[in-house]
């Protein structure tokens, strides 16, 4: 499908909603009536679409009659998934690999069910604790990561795995770039969607993971000028970031998606060159995080009727 800039999903992440509610229960657990606050929250911002972020609840953990109750809601808030996000749930863990490949399997027929056409991962892992305490988490090292040939290879067969299953439901899988993981560059995300070389799965370029570190990057445009030709999906989030060469000093903090870094005008304007017709995911860090998610929103809409507008 040809989408204009209007029909073009772009969900609202949920990563400013908590797993639990203040009493404790999961949110799994505390169903429809916590499940429709939240997703009012979503439509009075404006929203259409929702990215299910499994960090407040976790499709793939959800009983048959769970998630026929979270269709009924979704219906209710009159609001489509663009996709679900499987939050640092890497399939190269070394003690829960092959549990998070069982979850992701499971998520991918919980999307199905669902009616969404995206599950996107990642390799990223649990936050440290380090990371846990700082005012950032990315200003702190993560977890090690595993990057050897044996890593690379692991990598590939249980995406694979995963790809193949998600096939037979006619389900998109997105890997999504992130430091220090065989995603953490533009050159090792594509050798790792080349060697998996099946057509449902691609790359979700979210390179405000890459530009928020407090060291040397990629350039942002390349980055996306390699990957957007291979992207099914899209989380797009931006930061400010300065550098101080007298004291080599990085400083990066969120920003809302028109002011940050990188110029998306430039961004979809790649993106729409090489084809891309995935969903889009818009994010935010820190203070009102939804509000500044629509602000990204709107802005991207407006950049889509200008880029679509010029090309007819």
């Amino acid at each position: 499908m040809v989408w204009t800039a209007e029909q073009w999903p772009i969900g609202a992440a949920l990563i400013q909603f908590p797993g639990r509610t203040g009493d404790g229960t999961d949110v799994a657990d505390a169903g429809p009536i916590e499940w429709a606050r939240v997703f009012a929250e979503v439509t009075a911002c404006g929203f259409d679409h929702v990215d299910l972020t499994d960090t407040w609840l976790r499709p793939g953990d959800l009983t048959d009659g769970q998630r026929e109750d979270l269709v009924r809601t979704l219906k209710d808030a009159d609001l489509g998934v663009s996709a679900i996000s499987v939050v640092r749930r890497s399939v190269l863990d070394p003690e829960h690999g092959e549990t998070n490949v069982d979850y992701a399997l499971r998520t991918v027929e919980a999307a199905a069910g669902i009616g969404t056409g995206v599950v996107c991962l990642g390799l990223h892992r649990p936050l440290t604790a380090r990371q846990r305490d700082a005012e950032w988490f990315w200003t702190q090292p993560g977890a090690d990561q595993q990057r050897d040939e044996a890593s690379f290879d692991r990598a590939v067969e249980r995406f694979s795995r995963i790809g193949r299953h998600a096939a037979g439901f006619g389900i998109q899988l997105s890997l999504e770039v992130y430091e220090d993981t065989l995603l953490g560059t533009a050159d090792d995300a594509l050798a790792l969607v080349r060697a998996i070389d099946l057509p449902n799965v691609g790359l979700n370029p979210d390179i405000g993971n890459l530009i928020r570190l407090h060291r040397p990057i990629e350039d942002w445009e390349e980055v996306h000028l390699k990957t957007l030709p291979y992207a099914n999906y899209w989380h797009i989030k931006n930061y400010y970031r300065d550098h101080d060469p007298a004291t080599g000093a990085y400083f990066t903090v969120p920003a809302p998606a028109e002011s940050g870094l990188i110029s998306y005008r430039r961004a979809i304007e790649i993106a729409l060159q090489a084809g891309f017709q995935g969903p889009i995911c818009v994010e935010h860090y820190g203070g009102d995080g939804l509000s500044v998610s629509a602000r990204n929103r709107d802005y991207l809409r407006g950049i889509l009727r200008a880029k679509l507008g010029a090309r007819r």
